[in-house]
Parts: structure tokens; sequence; C-alpha cells
């Protein structure tokens, strides 16, 4: 720190931190009705033309800062449909935005422009008073990208720019697993040295402090077709080998301290009066360290070849694991939350952090080594129904925060160097 910072805690603000502050607040009204135009384009992760309707007009808001932006196209999503084969989904391009990465300080931000909302089934923004709009995306997650933005956009009007370079990551699929973007966002996280995500915080205003490591699998058996009048023993119902394993992994849970399965689906069969030869059982898993989720995949597999040994003429193939590696706290994670604590006093905020089961792009930033708060987008909650709201005033409040921890990694009160370090030492 240089002399002046020296005497200027976290929790004060100098006068850069006034400008910046500032600067997002005059912002608020800009960025209100910015989120409500764009939440009222339907982007579900699997309606192409609703992300590619709304990827301009990110593009074009990025374009306010001081960096190259681009879409960059992915590549297909895999899928095993109800058959137990392969499908494929385009999703839509990736949004990059680059600056200064020659600068001495790395930071990457991230996000995500899709939603879980089909077209057509949550089209409205409502007036809920108190503040509070209902609406698609709102909080989850168009609002948190306004958010970033607006909170670069005001750093770069600042004197601490040329210290931080930057890549912004915004993804078409993080509500779906981001399996297109997740080299895109690990390419941009390994050499950064702080890692910021504008998730919505938590319904209870908390932010995020450690999360899971989250699986998926599609597991696929195959038996014997035949009559159930007239040969029942000729086939091998490859549905009771599916429910055979739903029944062993549902009664992993309790095993071991914080891993949940569930299984979420069985598709396949026919009518029923033929022995079915297809099953596909869909399920997860969350585990809260990577032990955990090594141990939690062993036991599927374990519970998956105890049903093979079982039964005669059933085989099977396995789609999937953990997609989402757990992102636990370490030396580094507290430290950073610690002074992301402290820099909300200078805006009045009592910020409190709360570990949970749910998976997001902070988990991806956290696998390729960087420290990351993955919970700096607007208060709200509900999200992922049609009761999904955001506090209106929270724009300009977690545009002005992200904007004081930047001015904050800039000029050596938050440690960036020190912080990346401590990954090394966990």
């Amino acid at each position: 720190m240089n002399a002046v910072t020296d005497m200027i805690s976290l929790s004060a603000l100098s006068e850069e931190d006034e400008a910046v502050l500032e600067a997002v607040k005059s912002r608020q009204d800009f960025m209100l009705e910015r989120v409500k135009s764009w939440s009222l384009i339907n982007t579900g992760s699997l309606n192409t033309d609703g992300l590619n309707e709304l990827y301009p007009l990110i593009l074009e808001a990025l374009s306010d800062l001081d960096a190259k932006v681009e879409a960059l196209p992915t590549e297909p999503i895999e899928e095993i449909n109800n058959k137990g084969t392969k499908d494929y989904f385009q999703s839509g391009p990736v949004l990059r935005a680059q600056a200064r990465l020659d600068a001495p300080l790395r930071v990457v931000m991230t996000g995500h422009y899709d939603t879980v909302f089909p077209p057509g089934t949550f089209t409205e923004i409502k007036d809920l008073g108190d503040g509070k709009l209902n609406g698609p995306g709102l909080a989850d997650m168009k609002g948190g990208l306004t958010v970033m933005i607006d909170a670069m956009r005001a750093f770069e009007a600042g004197p601490f720019k040329d210290k931080i370079g930057y890549e912004i990551i915004l993804t078409p699929d993080e509500e779906t697993g981001n399996f297109a973007s997740s080299p895109f966002l690990h390419a941009a996280a390994k050499d950064a040295h702080i890692g910021l995500t504008f998730e919505p915080a938590m319904d209870c205003d908390s932010l995020a402090g450690a999360r899971k490591g989250s699986g998926i699998w599609d597991i696929v058996f195959h038996g014997k077709a035949s009559h159930a009048g007239r040969a029942p023993e000729a086939g091998r119902s490859a549905i009771w080998a599916a429910a055979d394993l739903a029944l062993r992994v549902e009664a992993l849970n309790g095993k071991r301290d914080g891993v949940t399965f569930n299984v979420g689906k069985i598709d396949g069969g026919n009518a029923v009066n033929i022995v079915p030869d297809l099953g596909i059982l869909r399920m997860g898993a969350r585990a809260p360290t990577p032990e955990d989720a090594d141990w939690a995949d062993g036991a599927v597999k374990a519970a998956l070849q105890d049903v093979l040994d079982s039964r005669d003429g059933i085989t099977a193939h396995t789609h999937g694991g953990f997609y989402r590696p757990p992102k636990p706290r370490n030396a580094a994670q507290d430290r950073l939350l610690s002074d992301v604590q402290a820099t909300g006093k200078a805006l009045g905020l009592e910020l409190q952090f709360k570990d949970t089961g749910g998976v997001c792009e902070g988990n991806n930033v956290f696998a390729a080594g960087t420290p990351n708060v993955d919970t700096l987008g607007v208060r709200g909650g509900r999200i992922h129904s049609d009761e999904e709201f955001f506090v209106v005033e929270s724009l300009s409040e977690r545009a002005g925060l992200a904007a004081l921890l930047l001015n904050r990694i800039a000029d050596g009160r938050i440690d960036a160097l020190e912080i990346k370090k401590l990954m090394g030492q966990s």
C-alpha cells in the first residue's frame, strides 16, 4: 500500500471511492430500465432464438468499457435423449470482454444471460410494492449483469484503471451446467488473481460462502423385450434394473456427512404388456469437498456394479459425473470474504456469508485455482420460480460494492497477490 491507503481502512471511503459511488448512483434509473428491458426477452437455456436476440444488446452495454468485446461460438451440448442415445443442442455464444491483460493485477468477472424459464412460461414484470419488482431473470441474473457492467464502467473512469486487467465471461448455459462454456471460464480464471461473479444474493441477503460440488448422471440400461403375459421370463426389465439402482442410490443418503443424492427421473419402457428393454435413470449428487465428490462418484459406480452383478441380461452405460467441483472454504477464501465484508461496512452493509448446496460459476473459477466471491449481484429471492423478485435499490448498492472492491484491489487495500498465493497453501 502507499502512504495514503495505509491510513484508509477497507471500511472507510477514500476520495476515489466517493467518486465511483456517485457514478453508479447517478446510473440507478438507467440500470433499472436496462434490466427490465432485458428481462422481457426470454432467454431460457434452450431458447436459442431468445439468447441470440439478447446477446447483441449485452455486447452493446459492454462496449461502454475500454475493452475488446466479442461473441465466441460454443460447441454443441451433448444430451441423452429418451431413447438412450445422444442429441446435441447448440446454445448461444459466450460473450467476452478483455482489457489490459498485461496489468499487474488480473480480475475475472463472470455471469450468465440464460434463465430457467422456457418461452411463454413467465412473461411479465409486476410491481410488488416496497421497492421490489417481480419478473423473469430480474435477479438471476440480468440484474447482476448490469451491476457488473456499471461497476466496471465506474471503476474505469477513476485513476486506478491501468492497475487492473480483466476478463469478463458471460455464458448462455449456466442454468444447465456450463457444459459448453466451462472451457472459456477456466481459460479466463486460471491466470486471474481474484474472481467476481454476479449471481444474486441469497434470499436472506447473505452472500454465498462455501459451495458444494454438483454431479449429474444419465445411466442407460438395456435389457430384453418380451411379451409380459405370454413369456415374461424371456424378458429382462431395464426399468426394474433402473429402479433397483434408484433405491440403492437413495439409500446412500446419510452415509457420508454433507453428501446428498437425488434420483430425479426414470425414462424408458413402452406398453404395460411389454417387458421394457430400455430404462434411463437420471440422478444428481452434491458434495462439500473434492474427497466427498470422489467418494460419491465411487459409491454410484459400486451401486451400479451391484445391480449388474445381480441381474443377467442387463447392460448399462453411464454419462456424466461431477461437472462442477466443490468450492470449500480455505485460507484464500476466508481472507477474500473477510475483505469483502469489511468493504461492505463502507456502505453501511453488514454482509454475512452462508454456506450453500447450490452451485454456480464460482465453482468453476475456484476449480481453476482462483479465489472468488460469487454472489455480488442484486438482492432478491424466489429465483427459479415465477415469484422471482429483486430489490430495485440494490442495483446501485451492489454496483457500488463491486466498484469499491475493484478500487481496493487496485490500490492494495485488498492484497490480491497474497490472496491468490494462499490458494497454493490450502
